[in-house]
């Protein structure tokens, strides 16, 4: 299989529980909730995306074997480190391409794998951490792992965080929305406060401005 991939890159995980860990990020083309394009927003299911997914032209972007892809993720993490090699799977949706050959080849070099998904895919692969973030008006198949980040509040699909609590996730994150012109970021404080099974999220590499 051939891999289709938007961007490598290595910067500080920006978000949840990995948050200020050095990661190599993997950015996969494609989407089953949205196509990419500014055309099809108003009629996407995630109308909310703040991520360029679309095509091969950015840092690394290509197509790759589960072996050279592996390769590459290895090639941006330092070469003296005695910690292992640390990647992060995202999209667009990652489900849609990650398989057993490429967590294969990843693990063959030592590298853990997280992936960030919507949920709305059933795994081809377990990766080492899984976090999913579910989207309004979707069902998830994914309704364990390690990590449920929820984007918070959707207004223009509202979801309640209470349909997720059930989930046999290990840490459940709420995250402000961003982009929009109100500021949620009070909204997710408080609501965390009320509902201590919630931890708040930030987009700390925005705050930082860092890739």
């Amino acid at each position: 299989m051939a891999y289709t991939v938007k961007e490598i890159f290595y910067t500080l995980q920006g978000e949840g529980l990995h948050a200020g860990r050095p990661a190599v990020f993997c950015r996969f083309t494609g989407c089953n909730l949205w196509n990419g394009l500014e055309s099809g927003r108003a009629a996407a299911t995630c109308q909310f995306c703040d991520t360029d997914f679309v095509g091969t032209d950015g840092n690394l972007g290509g197509k790759y074997t589960a072996e050279a892809l592996a390769q590459t993720i290895l090639s941006l993490w330092p070469k003296d480190s005695a910690t292992a090699a640390f990647c992060v799977l995202t999209g667009g949706e990652p489900a849609l391409q990650f398989d057993q050959p490429l967590a294969d080849a990843l693990h063959a070099l030592n590298i853990v794998i997280a992936m960030e998904t919507n949920g709305t895919i059933a795994l081809q692969a377990q990766p080492d951490w899984l976090c999913v973030s579910p989207k309004a008006d979707t069902s998830l198949l994914i309704t364990s792992g390690d990590e449920l980040k929820l984007v918070w509040p959707q207004p223009m699909h509202p979801v309640d965080p209470t349909d997720f609590v059930h989930l046999h996730f290990r840490h459940f994150y709420l995250q402000p929305i961003d982009g929009l012109a109100t500021n949620y970021t009070q909204a997710c404080i408080d609501y965390c406060k009320a509902h201590p099974q919630w931890k708040l999220s930030l987009q700390t590499h925005k705050i930082l401005g860092i890739e």
